[in-house]
Order: C-alpha cells, then structure tokens, then sequence
C-alpha cells in the first residue's frame, strides 16, 4: 500500500487469540495470534536479547492475508517469570518455537526477524528449515566476538558521549569488562543497585537505533517500568556472556543450505548496533536472497524508510503458495 512511494504499517488490529504456553524450568511463553485466521502463518522474532513484543508489531503484516504470531522469548514481555534466565537459551528459545507451530498445528510459517530475532531465525532455519517458507531478515547480527566488540567498544568512534556516559556509571577499575561488573550490578537483589544499572545499560543501546537519534525525556519511571528495565538488562547480559549461545561463524558455513528457502535480507546502511559488514556477509553466503541495504536507516525497524521495505517485503510473500 504505498504513500508518496513509501509503504507504511497496516492499520492497528487486536489479537483474536492469546495464550501462555507451558515450557520446562517453569517458563510460560506468552504468544498471541491475529489477522486472518485463516491465513498465511508468519511469525515475528523480537530482538534483544531481552526485548518484547508490542502492538504496533502487527502492523507489518497484512491481517486479511496473514495469521500474524507474536511471542515473547523467555524471560520477556508478558512471558513468565520476567527475567528469568534459568533455562534460557537460544536451544530454549528455538525448541519453545516448535512448541507455538505444533500447538497451533503449523505445517510451514515464514519467519521475519530483525537484530537478535534475525540470529534466532537463522539458528531456526538451520535446524528446521522444512518447516519454513520465506525468511525475512533485519539488521543482521550473529553474536560473533567482532559484532560484540563493535557494540560494547569500537561503536565509541561514531557515538563516544553514548559510550562514555555507560562507562561513567562504573568506577574507573570496573570499566575493563563491561558485561561482567554490569551484570553484578544488574543482577542485584537491591533494587536501588540493579535498577539504576539497569536503565543505563539499556539506554545505551536505545540512544544508538536510529540514523538521526532524538534525545530521551525525563520520563518518570514506574514500579512496573523498573521491573521491565531490570528484566531486559538481565536477559540481554545473560545472553551477551556467553555470545548468545550460539556460534555465527557455523550460521554462515550453514546458511548455503537455505538456498531454496526464499530470503529477504534488509539492512540499514548506517545501522550503528548491527554493522552491514555482517548482512554482506550472510548475503555472499545466501546470494539467491533479495538483498537490499536501505540507504537512510539505521537499525530501528520504525525508520521510514526501513518501515517501507519490511512492509513491500511482508506484501511479496503474500503471493506464496
């Protein structure tokens, strides 16, 4: 549905199912069903690691072409327990994705992921790619120690306020390893320790999504604002120490064996939390995928822009057998 050759999100809709899903180590995954019924399954992988679902996330997707599946990864969102990392792993997370397709008697969905919920389709895909019919992938990342790097230290060289502002909420001999002396700090019982920790954490990343980022209000948090913040931090520091327990480099070897999967891959051009490099990388490897590397973006999906291509390639798909 294009505006001044633009594609812009579908009108807000409401999920017609909703429902938590018990898994082991006590996990309940939120997931929610809406659009069509009757159509087309598509699923949505949030990133993070340590984000959520929101409504405006539907809105990608056609509702009168698509069953448009929502879910929260462990630990996140309206899943339960908030924050929990006890048995959250990505093997977790892709099992508890075979868990949703069986559940709602799935046969074949296609995945659309950006950031972490691109690593997770891959890591998917490579496992069950007979269950998929299109990939559409955003702002790839594949937790390798360079994308690593990048994020929590040679970002500094296009963001040094952002990047200093983090390490200035550390001592001065606590800065040498970001994740482990945030995480003590992030996993406290004290709230008035790990809350804290955890805005600034989080906000470090936030402050990088966009090509023209905009300054934060001094929002009042709440009670349950602080809960969502401290949840967020735990997962994602929990993931982040052991490289997200996965390993890109075999997703790259792996990736060639998708070949008869159609694939979009999308990418801002100045995507400051997930580098192209590592979307050029996946392309060499996927060269049948429709690559297109957006020139005004960064890495929020919320950028016109970027907005326009997720939408023109969720449209693309609608024609699949």
């Amino acid at each position: 549905m294009p505006t001044d050759s633009l594609y812009t999100l579908y009108p807000e809709i409401s999920p017609y199912h909703a429902t938590w899903i018990e898994r082991p180590r006590g996990h309940k995954i939120y997931v929610e069903l809406s659009g069509n019924p009757h159509g087309k399954p598509i699923i949505f992988l949030h990133g993070g690691p340590g984000g959520g679902t929101s409504p405006k996330q539907r809105q990608f997707f056609d509702p009168k072409h698509y069953q448009i599946i929502l879910f929260d990864q462990r630990g996140c969102g309206q899943s339960k327990p908030l924050g929990e990392t006890n048995g959250n792993t990505t093997q977790d997370l892709l099992s508890d994705m075979e868990a949703i397709r069986k559940h709602f008697d799935i046969k074949r969905w296609i995945i659309f992921g950006g950031s972490w919920g691109s690593a997770l389709a891959l890591a998917y895909a490579t496992q069950y790619p007979e269950t998929i019919k299109a990939l559409i992938l955003r702002g790839i990342f594949l937790s390798r120690k360079t994308e690593l790097d990048w994020f929590l230290d040679e970002v500094k060289a296009f963001f040094p306020e952002a990047h200093q502002t983090l390490l200035d909420f550390l001592p001065d001999d606590k800065r040498d390893d970001l994740v482990k002396n945030y995480s003590e700090l992030v996993f406290s019982n004290d709230l008035k320790i790990s809350g804290p920790a955890s805005i600034a954490w989080n906000r470090f990343e936030s402050g990088l999504l966009k090509l023209l980022p905009q300054a934060e209000g001094n929002k009042i948090l709440t009670d349950e604002d602080i809960q969502n913040e401290i949840a967020r931090a735990r997962v994602q520091l929990h993931y982040i120490k052991d490289q997200c327990f996965i390993d890109g480099k075999k997703i790259l070897e792996e990736a060639n064996q998708l070949k008869d999967i159609p694939t979009t891959i999308i990418q801002g051009r100045y995507d400051m939390v997930c580098p192209p490099i590592t979307a050029y990388e996946l392309y060499q490897c996927m060269p049948h995928a429709n690559f297109i590397m957006v020139p005004d973006a960064g890495h929020s999906a919320s950028e016109l822009s970027m907005t326009s291509e997720l939408v023109k390639a969720t449209n693309h798909y609608r024609a699949l057998a």
